[in-house]
């Protein structure tokens, strides 16, 4: 009990000293909790959805995915027979049986050509209006559609596109754009995540999604009073005899969500990532927090040794402390927490993706593992401050606080630190050394993970060294004052090597992610001029293939040489050596291609793989299954025949364009699979007539104007679009990253309060022989300076290391190129100084604002 009130006295005593500790653990469980909170009601929005969407039993084809489709490569969804929905209504426990039809393989735009489909990745969907969309859907305005004139859209989408009753939509599917004017509006009756949704009446659905009346992609079956699905299915497969896919409305549901579980789980992970990376910097918060503090009570510890305190209490004391900050800051965090994941659903919101507060998720697991987490890692953080703390003799009570000897740092630091940053970089050159991407990147994560470790135990050996270079450069122009913040900074290099190591965590996770992304760009770039021959490239950037309509007015645009189609399918590929690969890719394109695309070749010229039942390998496949020129492989089209293809060339397995890539023609695929099946083609190249690209350029944009889901772009395009999605990406991870660099930032601030506190006699004794109150602010904002500093000249060679390193790896994959984008890491670092700068505001305010006087007498 004596124990537990001396650490409420002390914790209370410390309160404002404790408060920046208790936001980092704050910051660090409401990043965690607010993840958490966030994936879960993604998971019950998707949940009720599919549970409300999926018939008790539904019939599809064979082929066909869950939701009754797949992406079929023919732009086309997979249908069965109508006759199929007179042979269910037969079944035993059969109350009602309705075909239905849909496809996600569309574009709606409206009268101005604006194109629908949601921006936040969601499906566009358009199907027939059925009774069971009848029973999510309310028509809220006008009426249901009827004949091949009316379209009806879900309210999101009308009202997101400002759209209402009699605008003009048209649906661009691969077999042509169907005009309509809208007839309804309806509204979702549970939440719609962000789908674009469209109908049309039966007959009409059938002939713009499938272009035959006779069919459907799917039957909505429901059960008869009594009869459970798992029956109702069982009586169905009975009455058809096999040939379908029939899933009972569990099954449907776990499939569905078993599509958008891998979205989530990545999404989830990679921020419980950063929410780790927070909280590694929050630990040295915390440590620094406790040891200052500690060092600050040398006396007081002191005497309570002196009195009887065992050191086991002085130790329990200190852990008592650090369980009361790690409990106050986790139950704020949870709290946050659920704010935070609040607040991210209405970000989602804003780019299409929406999420309703009603379906919000606190599981009971959330506040757990958040309050488990903030209070292991603070007591695990305060573990060696309260150690030393026990340590701290009675006579340490004769002695002033903070004693010299709290500022040495040990042998055994230095040995142990030069020892893993040693093994860090011994990992890191037989990464860089390693002939394949998957040994190498094992390499890298160890030498990632120990020269960092190395880093934070040698850092207070570094501090000294570099803080007096920084000092050299920076302060010694001050005079007087920038020499004693350089002396302040040395005084105790522990502290500054863990204040600084904070702040380098987060800083070289952004020079190493800036390398990489810069020498993608830079390798992809490179490549792009060495090997695209051809002027223009067309292509729809979420992944749906170019329409016949499409391709046709391109071929018909005035001032182009030469329009190259590219396709891709799959097939079973059956070698010379025996072996039967599943599912291998096989690109059929036009035979310009091989003029268009400079293909490296090891044996034969690529123009030949066009020659009729002709091919290319690569050649890591030819090695691999012994195939040289004249080899011949027998290919099992997808949706079409098998055919004994000659192989005519072998191309470089390596390159970062269409590394890995096996050619044929499209004469030759369309030969061996029906006109229907052929899948779309998913690019098309397009040249231009000598001295006519400008013009050419002009008129294919608008040949395309009638098609706003395909990009027209020349080369200059197509590098600032790759550089546009790689920035995009980094600027998400940087985001996250600011919350580490925040965490960070409350440490300087921390250990500068902390830092004016523990020097109040020594900060009144120079007043009082003539520094200024704004000589005393500069000082310790330049002490801030350089901490900072220390951070980021580490921080930014580590990165610079790492991501160097990373690229060799990158370099296996075809991208060679290695581009350090230094105006970035000059902007890291100067922004590190006015980091520095910021987090002494407030410290260096109160230190200014000190009574002399009282400053002197403080014991």
């Amino acid at each position: 009990m004596t124990v537990l009130k001396t650490s409420l006295r002390n914790f209370l005593a410390h309160k404002g000293r404790m408060a920046l500790s208790a936001v980092a653990v704050l910051l660090s469980v409401a990043f965690v909790c607010g993840t958490l909170v966030f994936t879960d009601t993604m998971g019950t929005t998707f949940d009720k959805l599919f549970a409300a969407t999926a018939s008790d039993v539904t019939v599809s084809s064979e082929d066909a995915g869950a939701d009754g489709e797949t992406s079929a490569a023919n732009g086309r969804p997979r249908v069965i027979p109508a006759s199929v929905v007179d042979e269910v209504k037969r079944a035993d426990g059969v109350k009602e049986a309705e075909g239905a039809v849909s496809s996600t393989a569309v574009t709606v735009i409206d009268g101005d050509r604006d194109n629908l489909s949601p921006t936040s990745g969601a499906p566009t969907v358009v199907g027939s209006w059925n009774s069971n969309d009848a029973r999510i859907m309310d028509i809220t305005s006008g009426a249901a559609p009827k004949g091949s004139g009316q379209i009806m859209l879900d309210a999101d989408t009308a009202e997101k596109h400002d759209l209402g009753i009699g605008d003009e939509l048209s649906v661009i599917t691969a077999l042509g754009t169907h005009t309509a004017k809208i007839s309804g509006i309806a509204d979702f009756t549970v939440t719609n995540p962000g789908a674009a949704v469209f109908y049309f009446d039966t007959p009409t659905a059938q002939k713009v999604l499938t272009g035959s009346t006779g069919v459907y992609t799917g039957v909505n079956v429901t059960a008869a009073e009594g009869v459970s699905d798992d029956r109702l299915k069982q009586n169905v497969l009975a009455e058809l005899g096999g040939g379908y896919k029939v899933l009972t409305a569990k099954e449907t549901a776990e499939a569905n969500q078993k599509d958008v579980e891998g979205f989530m789980n990545v999404m989830k992970y990679a921020m419980l990532g950063f929410a780790g990376i927070a909280f590694l910097v929050g630990i040295f918060l915390i440590i620094n927090t406790f040891s200052m503090l500690v060092a600050q009570r040398t006396r007081e510890i002191g005497l309570m040794r002196a009195i009887g305190s065992s050191r086991r209490q002085v130790n329990r004391s200190v852990l008592v402390e650090a369980l009361l900050l790690g409990v106050v800051g986790s139950v704020l965090g949870v709290g946050a927490g659920v704010g935070l994941a609040v607040g991210l659903m209405k970000l989602m919101g804003a780019i299409g993706m929406e999420l309703s507060t009603d379906d919000l998720t606190v599981a009971w697991t959330t506040p757990a593992v958040g309050l488990l987490l903030g209070v292991v890692v603070t007591v695990l953080a305060a573990y060696l401050p309260a150690r030393r703390a026990g340590k701290i003799s009675p006579m340490a009570a004769l002695r002033d606080a903070g004693t010299p000897a709290d500022g040495r740092t040990g042998r055994l630091r230095a040995v142990t630190g030069l020892v893993l940053t040693g093994g860090g970089a011994a990992a890191l050159y037989l990464a860089g050394a390693a002939e394949k991407a998957t040994e190498g990147s094992m390499w890298l994560g160890l030498g990632i993970v120990l020269t960092l470790i190395g880093f934070v135990v040698i850092g207070p050996v570094l501090a000294s060294g570099v803080v007096r270079v920084l000092g050299a450069v920076l302060l010694r122009v001050f005079g007087p004052v920038g020499r004693m913040a350089e002396r302040n900074a040395l005084r105790n290099p522990r502290r500054t090597g863990a204040t600084g190591a904070a702040l380098m965590i987060g800083l070289a996770l952004v020079a190493c992610l800036s390398v990489v992304g810069s020498s993608m760009v830079a390798s992809a770039t490179e490549e792009l001029d060495k090997v695209v021959g051809t002027d223009f490239i067309v292509q729809d950037d979420n992944g749906q293939g170019v329409s016949p309509e499409a391709v046709a007015a391109i071929k018909a645009t005035e001032g182009l040489d030469r329009v190259t189609e590219y396709k891709w399918t799959k097939a079973d590929f059956t070698t010379p050596d025996g072996k039967t690969g599943d599912d291998t890719a096989i690109t059929a394109t036009d035979p310009t291609y091989a003029v268009d695309m400079r293909i490296e070749t090891v044996e034969g010229k690529l123009a030949d793989a066009y020659r009729p039942d002709s091919m290319s390998v690569h050649e890591d496949y030819a090695k691999d299954h012994g195939i040289t020129l004249g080899s011949t492989v027998d290919v099992a089209f997808e949706d079409g025949r098998t055919g004994t293809l000659t192989v005519r060339a072998i191309t470089s397995s390596e390159g970062a364009i269409d590394a890995g890539a096996m050619y044929t023609s499209i004469d030759t695929l369309a030969r061996y699979v029906p006109k229907k099946e052929i899948p779309l083609t998913a690019m098309v190249l397009a040249s231009a007539e000598d001295g006519r690209k400008d013009a050419a350029y002009a008129a294919l944009k608008q040949s395309m104007d009638r098609f706003p889901q395909y990009e027209v772009r020349d080369q200059t395009d197509y590098k600032e679009a790759l550089k546009d999605q790689i920035g995009q990406l980094l600027n998400m991870i940087y985001g996250l990253l600011a919350l580490a660099i925040v965490v960070a930032i409350l440490g300087v601030v921390n250990t500068l309060a902390l830092s004016v506190v523990e020097r109040t006699r020594e900060i009144g004794l120079m007043r009082a022989i003539g520094l200024s109150r704004r000589q005393l602010r500069r000082m310790i904002r330049m002490e801030s300076v350089v901490i900072a500093l220390f951070g980021a000249l580490l921080g930014l060679g580590l990165g610079l290391g790492w991501g160097a390193t990373a690229q060799q790896l990158l370099a296996l994959e075809g991208l060679k190129v290695l581009d350090i984008p230094w105006p970035t890491i000059a902007g890291v670092f100067a922004g590190s100084a006015f980091v520095g700068l910021f987090a002494a505001l407030v410290p260096a305010f109160r230190a200014g604002r000190m009574n002399v006087l009282n400053a002197i007498a403080t014991e």
